[in-house]
């Protein structure tokens, strides 16, 4: 499955169902674009079980302030919707397929 780019508009549609790990980013930030390819690397990986999902927070205020988003990158993992872990920074492949798998 390829990386989706969600706004506050199709943000519900595109996370209500399955393992969505969502990156709250923005153009901007260094340690964003230093994620990106960890995140397609995932993709490639745990594609048929887990869905990525990008969320620009300079166009997407409402999605960002919904889920308290601080600082960025911050990404965080949705079950059928329901917010259930949460992490805020770079993190290497290994800590993130860790956060993922176990909501698998």
């Amino acid at each position: 499955m390829a990386i989706t780019h969600a706004t506050d508009e199709n943000f519900s549609a595109e996370t209500s169902e399955g393992v969505v790990l969502v990156d709250f980013w923005a153009p901007w930030c260094g340690p964003c674009k230093m994620i990106a390819p960890v995140l397609e690397e995932l993709d490639a990986e745990l594609g048929e079980k887990l869905k990525i999902v990008k969320v620009d927070v300079d166009d997407n205020q409402e999605t960002a302030g919904k889920y308290g988003i601080m600082s960025i990158p911050t990404l965080i993992v949705l079950k059928n919707g329901e917010l259930v872990d949460k992490t805020v920074g770079f993190q290497p492949k290994e800590a993130l397929a860790e956060l993922v798998n176990k909501h698998l």
